[in-house]
């Protein structure tokens, strides 16, 4: 039941479009960043203090405070990101957030754990803390052009009360085009989201010991996840986003078809690392892509609710991705699920691309996808 119930720790993420509409309308993001990063480090020192030994319950309310804390972080940073990066440099910014997620994921996932295997849960907590502090370093020595961007203008206390911003997110939502480009990303990550959603156990299945799985899984993947990232900060930025997203999408389709091969028990240890690793780089790749979308997809306003009601939309694929995975690897197999992954990777991507040349999306995104249009 406690295992089970550890999901409900990180529902602010998947439910953080709720609340971004404040961290627009109050304060300016450099603060909101501040405060929240500061805090979140004092969650950790506290929780290195208890005595988590014969209950789990504060620590639990310690993840879960964390996890708040950490998702309105993020809120405040796309904001800041939509708000001062240039459309060409939304690339290579989105390549430096997805590389710079994956570290976090080596550093916290990896390092951590191995602190805690020799130095105990105090010492965890209290590294945690000071990585939180010391990634906030740059925040307080933001420059001053940088900050100044970060402070709107044209702000409107009269019409935008916490009782409207409390359903402001449905409004950003009823935004024209912005359903229709939500579901076309969505279309676009279901697939390869899906495909990787049992990757796991589908080497666990073909005989790869727990370390094999760390390897690939952890350390080879991690790697392969940062080149793909700045393989699509490179197409991004040197051949704009529809091509990044056409060589990317086909690549990603692609790289399921090693799982579907490998399915058949064909190529072995060697395939599974290639398929892996190649699903990593490219699905990186697609993935810098259609952040940069997104961003151009959001008023700079309303930079962190638009941003924001559109990754949480990917979350929540991605959880029903997984469901669908896990249905279609238990009554049909291996071989259906990536091959039906595969199928909707593509589908996905063609509808993508040829809605995006139609000029389907909110009115910045359209924008964007003209000018590189006649520009690469």
């Amino acid at each position: 039941m406690k295992i089970s119930a550890t999901g409900v720790l990180f529902l602010p993420w998947a439910l953080k479009f709720l609340w971004a509409p404040y961290v627009d309308r109050y304060g300016s993001r450099r603060r909101w960043l501040l405060t929240l990063q500061v805090s979140a480090a004092l969650v950790a020192l506290a929780l290195s203090l208890l005595d988590l030994s014969s209950t789990l319950r504060w620590l639990f309310v310690g993840i879960f405070v964390i996890n708040a804390l950490s998702a309105t972080q993020d809120i405040a940073t796309d904001g800041i990101a939509v708000r001062t990066l240039t459309v060409s440099q939304r690339g290579l910014g989105n390549g430096l957030q997805v590389g710079a997620y994956r570290i976090g994921m080596v550093c916290g996932g990896g390092v951590l754990l191995w602190l805690f295997s020799f130095a105990g849960w105090q010492v965890l907590f209290v590294a945690m803390a000071l990585l939180i502090l010391l990634a906030t370093a740059p925040v307080w020595f933001m420059n001053k052009q940088l900050a100044a961007a970060d402070v709107d203008t044209d702000r409107q206390p009269e019409s935008e009360g916490p009782a409207r911003l409390a359903v402001a997110w449905w409004s950003r939502l009823r935004r024209p085009g912005m359903v229709a480009f939500i579901l076309l990303i969505v279309g676009f990550k279901f697939g390869n989201s899906m495909g990787s959603a049992l990757v796991g156990p589908f080497l666990s299945d073909n005989g790869l010991t727990l370390t094999q799985i760390a390897l690939v899984e952890g350390g080879l993947s991690s790697v392969a996840a940062l080149g793909g990232a700045a393989l699509g900060a490179w197409l991004s930025f040197r051949f704009g986003r529809r091509q990044a997203l056409l060589v990317g999408g086909i690549a990603q389709t692609l790289s399921l078809a090693l799982y579907v091969v490998a399915s058949f028990g064909i190529g072995g240890f060697p395939l599974l690392v290639a398929a892996n690793v190649t699903e990593h780089v490219l699905g990186g790749a697609a993935t810098v892509a259609v952040f940069a979308l997104m961003m151009d997809a959001s008023e700079k306003r309303y930079a962190g609710s638009d941003y924001t009601l559109m990754a949480c939309a990917i979350v929540f694929a991605q959880g029903a991705s997984g469901l669908s995975a896990g249905v279609i690897g238990d009554v049909f197999g291996y071989t259906a699920l990536f091959g039906s992954a595969l199928v909707l990777s593509a589908v996905g991507c063609a509808v993508l691309i040829v809605a995006l040349d139609r000029g389907w999306g909110p009115v910045g995104l359209h924008e964007v996808i003209s000018v590189e249009s006649r520009t690469h």
